[in-house]
């Protein structure tokens, strides 16, 4: 692999041997368990620094590192970034201790051992296992080297996998990322507190899904009044969140956003992990959902179990939009033919449309009949029951409201003072820094570093503290809703006729030939 070069210092025609351009490679991960020690980054550096320092005719050009890649994965980005130099004509020779640091995939590393390096002219020199393909080729036993080398590793992914089921099953978090509205907790990061600003974003969806809002616009409500989505409120925080399914230079909310924030069963105070398997040389996959691992109140709630079951029948119902004025389709879901068990299917818009049962539709009469209904009798018959709930019913609802008002004003005044404490801290900071910067301990440089710092530490807590505010704005405001709503007459009627107190209110109506029959969940 040694290059040979004229040499004009030591006469015309003359020859020596250049140096072989040298590639260090260390590796560590946590697979490698109880060699931990002997194998660290610094231990592996300096023998490799002292092999090529006593072996004549290698010149280290550079050191690459890669602190905490499993060996059986070579899309490592010191390991990549080695074969983008070898492919440019820098490196003539890669050294590592073992076989085990290069990888511990047995057909990768064949390949590359095997084929790679000697197509590219590559030395390889692996220090422990006395292997130097300039001096021999391999031996037999490199290939079984590499074999035990890849057992091990398979051997150790599975300590590691039951290691974390355990954990999950314990009903600690071990996640890279809390889900949005919650955040580690300082003293264990194995457990989830709730992040009272995100919170208070994630009571809003779901409190605006259970009042007819459609995902889009739940999405497009929030991207308004510049709410910051999940991935770039976390990027906010100091985390290295990266979203993989965000498209380059947007962050705004979306209707998958909400969709997912929605269905997360983390938010009523349960730990769902489990959701995704990784087996060795292959991608991440889904698990079924019998198979994930849900362990019940293991953090404090953002979400009654109340609210959460009443949004999960909703999701579960469709709600189709139609016409050009956008109407909602009230009825969506709720009216089932009493033959043959279909769906009804509205013909129409507003208070002239129809409803026919879907095979009919479909099929004709040689399936089922028309069990035609109008809107305006299912309007009807509705109205007559509910004038006899009305009273009842709404008395209860303002007195859990009202309870549920004060407590939630509870929560906001404490997350309030919380961001009020945490701001005047920061404002203390940067005072410091600057008494600092007067007495010389501090740079300018170091000082505009803080200062920047701090600031956008600031900004943040304002921002979550004016969201704070509209949220007791928006209590506030909810009163004088509730009590148009609760009026006497059409306008209480048309309050309960609403598509989303309907869902919840009515299991099914059943159409029959000239008989309906109104199934409530009470």
């Amino acid at each position: 692999m040694a290059k040979i070069v004229i040499d004009p210092g030591h006469g015309e025609g003359k020859m020596r041997k250049m140096d072989a351009r040298v590639a260090a490679y260390v590796r560590l991960s946590r697979e490698d368990g109880d060699k931990l020690e002997s194998d660290s980054v610094g231990n592996q550096k300096t023998l490799l620094q002292e092999f090529i320092r006593r072996r004549e005719g290698l010149k280290l050009i550079d050191l690459y590192i890669d602190d905490g890649w499993s060996g059986t994965n070579f899309e490592r980005p010191s390991f990549q970034r080695m074969i983008r130099d070898i492919e440019g004509g820098r490196i003539d020779c890669v050294i590592v201790k073992d076989l085990s640091r290069f990888g511990r995939d047995y057909l990768e590393t064949g390949r590359y051992l095997e084929r790679y390096f000697p197509q590219h002219n590559i030395r390889f020199i692996s220090v422990l296992d006395g292997i130097d393909s300039e001096k021999r080729q391999y031996d037999l036993m490199m290939p079984i080297k590499n074999l035990f080398n890849e057992q091990y590793a398979r051997d150790i992914s599975k300590k590691v996998h039951a290691a974390v089921r355990t954990k999950q099953e314990a009903g600690q978090f071990i996640g890279a990322f809390a889900s949005y509205g919650y955040q580690k907790s300082p003293e264990n990061k194995n457990k989830l507190v709730v992040d009272p600003y995100a919170a208070e974003i994630v009571k809003k969806i779901f409190s605006m899904y259970g009042e007819g809002y459609s995902k889009t616009q739940i999405a497009r409500w929030l991207n308004e009044h510049q709410i910051l989505p999940p991935s770039e409120y976390k990027r906010q925080n100091g985390e290295r969140y990266r979203n993989g399914n965000c498209l380059g230079g947007t962050a705004c909310w979306t209707y998958s956003t909400v969709y997912k924030i929605l269905q997360n069963e983390m938010y009523v105070g349960n730990m769902v992990q489990g959701k995704k398997y990784q087996e060795m040389h292959r991608r991440q996959k889904m698990t079924r959902k019998e198979e994930w691992v849900v362990v019940e109140k293991t953090q404090e709630a953002i979400i009654d179990k109340t609210t959460w079951e009443r949004v999960q029948r909703m999701m579960q119902r469709q709600t189709r939009v139609v016409g050009s004025g956008g109407e909602q389709n009230r009825f969506a879901g709720l009216l089932r033919c009493a033959d043959c068990g279909r769906m009804l299917v509205r013909k129409g818009e507003g208070e002239k449309s129809r409803y026919y049962c879907g095979s009919y539709i479909r099929s004709g009469r040689s399936c089922c009949t028309p069990h035609t209904v109008t809107y305006a009798v299912l309007m009807e018959l509705l109205s007559r029951d509910f004038e006899k709930m009305i009273p009842m019913v709404e008395q209860e609802r303002e007195r859990l409201r009202q309870e549920m008002l004060k407590d939630r004003q509870k929560e906001v005044h404490r997350a309030y003072k919380k961001l009020e404490a945490e701001c005047e801290t920061v404002l203390n900071l940067k005072r410091e820094v600057y008494e600092d910067f007067k007495k010389g301990i501090l740079s300018e440089e170091e000082k505009n570093f803080y200062m920047e710092s701090y600031r956008e530490k600031e900004k943040s807590l304002r921002m979550q503290m004016d969201c704070l505010e509209g949220k007791k704005k928006f209590d506030t405001g909810q009163d004088s809703e509730v009590q148009k709503e609760t009026a006497q007459g059409k306008e209480r009627m048309e309050a309960w006729m609403k598509r989303a107190v309907l869902a919840e209110m009515m299991e099914e109506i059943v159409v029959g030939e000239g008989k309906i029959e109104l199934v409530y969940r009470f």
